[in-house]
């Protein structure tokens, strides 16, 4: 177990900057990507925060089967590999079976689990072989330490690191909770942490959905500011979000996706609530 993990160029840890992991739910034209890293290379190049480009060439758990899901594996490693190099920046994809991990590895430099696979023995086992550093979603359904049992398999089986990110939790119907005691629990495991603010507004399965309408998951999309701050002050290491240049038609996730505008402002708070922690230790 490590406090800190390296990805390409930004480390992860107490101590280091704030590191945003960013971009569209799901991977669209290619102008939609150069939109949202052009955005990201501004805002995070002015403030010195390093940051990762997230985008899913499959979304395998969409509500629907109507619901759109991404390029496919092929395409959508080509569209990262050029972000990649035309951007400089590492990226990250989510990793749904384990004859995926070896594809995705060779270009990615970020491996992420998504909540509801968290505790897939031999899909961590294949991401954790790869030798990359793993980013994984708490599932929904757990607590925060049973998340030791995850970031262990992944670790034994050849991980450089491991990030564990909260994305909230199910309470009741349609709702998830953010509980921040249980954040400070997943941080004491001793591996880096992540908030994913946008996640972490949905409304699961809404059932104020038109009958005669694909059904989609819902969210609060006015509240990822407010979650980032407090996530932020608690201590988080990384925080990720979902942006896009036209939220409304967006074709993933467009109940919570946040505008180029509002994730920008999200990332100035952040990064300046970090900055004051910083100065804060070194004062004491």
């Amino acid at each position: 177990m490590t406090g800190t993990c390296r990805v390409g160029q930004c480390c992860l840890g107490p101590g280091n900057a704030l590191v945003v992991i960013a971009g569209p739910c799901v991977l669209e034209a290619q102008r939609t990507q150069d939109a949202i890293a052009e955005r990201l290379a501004s805002v995070c190049g002015e403030l010195g925060v390093p940051w990762v480009f997230k985008g899913s060439f499959d979304k395998a758990n969409r509500t629907s089967l109507a619901s759109h899901r991404g390029p496919g594996l092929e395409e959508g490693l080509a569209e990262l590999d050029r972000i990649k190099r035309e951007w400089n920046v590492p990226v990250t994809t989510d990793v749904h079976e384990p004859d995926q991990a070896a594809a995705i590895a060779a270009v990615a430099d970020l491996l992420q689990i998504p909540a509801f696979l968290c505790r897939q023995t031999n899909l961590l086992a294949a991401c954790g072989a790869t030798g990359l550093p793993v980013n994984i979603k708490k599932g929904q359904f757990l607590a925060p330490a049973d998340m030791r049992h995850a970031a262990n398999k992944a670790i034994e089986a050849g991980a450089s690191g491991v990030v564990l990110t909260e994305r909230g939790t199910f309470f009741g119907y349609n709702r998830l909770v953010n509980d921040f005691i249980g954040l400070g629990d997943l941080a004491d495991l001793g591996w880096p942490t992540c908030f994913d603010v946008t996640h972490s507004t949905q409304l699961p399965g809404d059932p104020g959905q038109s009958s005669g309408e694909p059904v989609q998951t819902a969210g609060r999309p006015d509240r990822a500011a407010l979650l980032a701050r407090a996530a932020t002050a608690a201590g988080v290491d990384a925080i990720f979000l979902e942006m896009h240049p036209d939220p409304v038609n967006a074709k993933s996730d467009a109940a919570t996706v946040q505008s180029l505008d509002a994730a920008e402002s999200i990332i100035r708070e952040a990064h300046a609530i970090r900055c004051a922690l910083k100065s804060g230790a070194e004062a004491t």
